[in-house]
């Protein structure tokens, strides 16, 4: 009966997102006061029903309800309970309830947070979310409820979770991800509502931005989490792999990051208004293509969930109507987005439109890539071709070079117009200093290391010196706004990232070698013995445990990476052990076992590779600190809708 409750549960949220979209939406055309009012009220109703229905998913996983297919397709008995919680988003239709709850509560942010905005305006916004929850709670009830029934054949056991996804990282890392592909579903809001109010002057960018900021923050932080799971469960020790799934948050990372300098911009300037609808447009596309590329069973992916196609053929409809119908409506209002703001070259409006058209270049070449062998498969019948890390690398690195060329150049400029003199008086020390550090460091540290390198790190010191260097300035000058703060963290945390991946990527370490106990290995400063292995068991698996003896600089420990063998699926799963540092991490895998005792063994020495995170991290926070600024507080924009109210109610 409880599970039953929890599909009901999906149905009053289904007609719950038609009102709030037929409410806001004709409500505002008909400017019927008492149809607007009404929608936050629908909108808290709609929340309230998904987390009623994900609250009673997740206590079918606890309490191991076997009745439930989706429930017997990924848990166990044997699962310890943090990883039955987390199960519940471990495959496609729990995770997508989740995906439909966070966008809910989206919604719900807006509705209670933009009470300020003007009434037509915050009801077109609720409407057109109304809109995209009801297309997503029609996908899961029609294609892929998760409260189905095993009845009356109930297994005594389930399947088991997939043990690659038996990790902190899938308590963390979807709901993050989600939070950001969902929360550019408030920029599409805002932009689709402004182009049918025809109100198309700063204000709407100025009411946007903060929530665009927050889903880019949530977004960076989850493509980092994924990234940081990634290295250390798959086994491998890389980053970062170009797969078409990692590619599917990343492209509209690229068209987020371009959407809020943009935003920036039309905002202060009142000009890139086309830009900026389109890249708000754009980026949540991205996210529905994402959606389509993870679960309609077009490729098959470590990352992807197998499902049924059809159920992809539903998500293609939707990413049409979707796209189609605002791209439409964006070629209706072309006539009316004008943006008279003169500016020079050397101005910051030149460099974050040079900004916009890196970002926007370096996410068409991702989406060519993550594209190209599916229709080319489809196309001829079959065949399969694969786009790989070298056309990647090959395009998308120069870009992303002549992006951090131009962003040392930015903190230094006005809008309007910079001096020239300016720009060389605070800039040629930062020149000087990047080229010493970038090309010096390396010759000292290290043997050998290749141009592409040292370019990647003078460029890397030459934005953290601009950047700080100018942080100092304002300091001076008393304490700056947090939006600036938070720009400087963003931009600073970038060139964090490039320094790890140009360090890790050129001085790491790798051998792969068999190993009997008792044998020694010499790397570096680094001395590696292996003790043994021995039998140790989990709470649903046994494991071959390998010690390794570690000796350091002087420094002793152990390393016990294992070979699990989980029960319910038997599954052999492979857990490396690594030793984290701030400037290196020692990683090390156990292989196959081999004849008289020996093993296949994996040791790599990773310099810098955490400043990759690290960097993210900082990204992310930068996000946040530009959101907290004052100037997206209450007051300002109370003094905003007041100032529009007029115009917009007679829309």
């Amino acid at each position: 009966m409880i599970v039953e409750l929890g599909h009901l549960a999906l149905v009053v949220a289904f007609c719950l997102s038609l009102l709030v979209a037929v409410f806001g939406l004709g409500g505002a055309h008909r400017a019927r006061a008492g149809l607007m009012g009404a929608v936050p009220a629908l909108v808290a109703g709609q929340f309230v029903f998904l987390g009623l229905s994900f609250g009673v998913l997740t206590h079918a996983f606890l309490v191991d309800d076997f009745s439930v297919a989706y429930v017997t397709a990924n848990s166990n008995t044997m699962l310890p309970w943090y990883y039955k919680f987390s199960a519940v988003w471990g495959a496609h239709e729990g995770s997508f309830l989740l995906w439909i709850l966070i966008m809910s509560g989206w919604t719900l942010a807006v509705a209670v947070k933009g009470r300020e905005l003007p009434p037509a305006f915050q009801a077109r916004v609720l409407g057109v979310m109304g809109l995209l929850n009801l297309g997503f709670i029609a996908f899961l009830l029609f294609t892929s409820n998760p409260f189905e029934r095993l009845v009356p054949m109930t297994p005594g056991e389930g399947a088991d979770l997939n043990p690659l996804l038996q990790d902190f990282g899938l308590i963390v890392h979807p709901p993050m991800l989600y939070m950001g592909y969902v929360g550019f579903s408030v920029a599409f809001a805002f932009a689709v509502a402004a182009l049918l109010s025809g109100r198309l002057d700063a204000a709407w960018a100025r009411w946007s931005r903060p929530w665009s900021n927050v889903a880019w923050a949530f977004l960076t932080l989850g493509i980092t989490l994924g990234s940081w799971w990634a290295y250390y469960e798959l086994g491998w020790g890389g980053w970062w792999f170009w797969d078409p799934v990692e590619n599917a948050s990343f492209m509209p990372w690229l068209a987020g990051t371009a959407l809020i300098h943009s935003l920036a911009v039309s905002e202060k300037r009142g000009t890139f208004k086309s830009w900026t609808l389109l890249l708000a447009i754009t980026t949540f596309s991205l996210s529905l293509l994402g959606a389509f590329i993870v679960r309609s069973g077009v490729l098959t992916s470590v990352h992807a969930f197998a499902v049924d196609p059809t159920r992809g053929l539903f998500i293609l409809i939707f990413l049409a109507l979707v796209v189609g119908g605002s791209l439409a409506l964006y070629a209706m209002r072309t006539a009316t987005i004008r943006s008279r703001a003169s500016y020079t070259l050397a101005s910051r409006e030149a460099f974050l439109l040079l900004n916009n058209i890196l970002l926007v270049i370096s996410m068409a070449l991702v989406l060519l890539g993550t594209l190209y062998p599916l229709a080319y498969e489809l196309f001829t019948g079959g065949a399969k071709i694969s786009v790989g890390v070298p056309y990647f690398n090959a395009g998308f690195v120069p870009l992303m070079l002549l992006l951090s060329a131009a962003l040392g150049i930015a903190p230094v400029l006005n809008w309007k117009r910079t001096p020239a003199g300016r720009l060389l008086g605070r800039l040629g020390w930062v020149a000087a200093m990047s080229l010493l550090l970038g090309v010096g460091l390396p010759l000292v540290l290290a043997d050998a290391v290749s141009w592409q390198v040292m370019l990647t790190l003078v460029l890397a010191f030459w934005i953290l010196g601009s950047h700080g260097a100018d942080l100092v300035r304002r300091l001076r000058r008393g304490t700056p706004p947090l939006a600036y703060v938070g720009m400087q963290v963003a931009h600073m945390g970038f060139a964090v990232a490039l320094i790890g991946v140009a360090v890790t990527s050129a001085l790491s370490v790798e051998k792969d070698l068999r190993m009997a106990p008792g044998d020694t290995l010499e790397l570096g400063d680094l001395s590696f013995r292996f003790v043994g292995v021995e039998r140790v068991s989990g709470p649903n698996y046994l494991a071959d445990q390998g010690e390794f003896a570690v000796v350091e600089s002087g420094r002793r420990y152990s390393l016990r990476p294992q070979k699990r063998n989980y029960l319910a699926r038997r599954n052999v799963m492979t857990e490396a052990a690594i030793d984290p540092g701030l400037t290196r991490d020692v990683y090390l895998s156990l292989g196959e076992p081999l004849e008289d005792g020996a093993w296949a063994v994996r040791i790599q020495v990773k310099p810098f590779v955490r400043w990759i995170w690290l960097g993210g991290l900082l990204m992310s926070l930068g996000g946040v600190l530009a959101v907290l600024d004052s100037r997206y507080r209450r007051l300002r924009v109370k003094r905003d809708a007041r100032a529009a109210a007029g115009a917009a109610a007679t829309v």
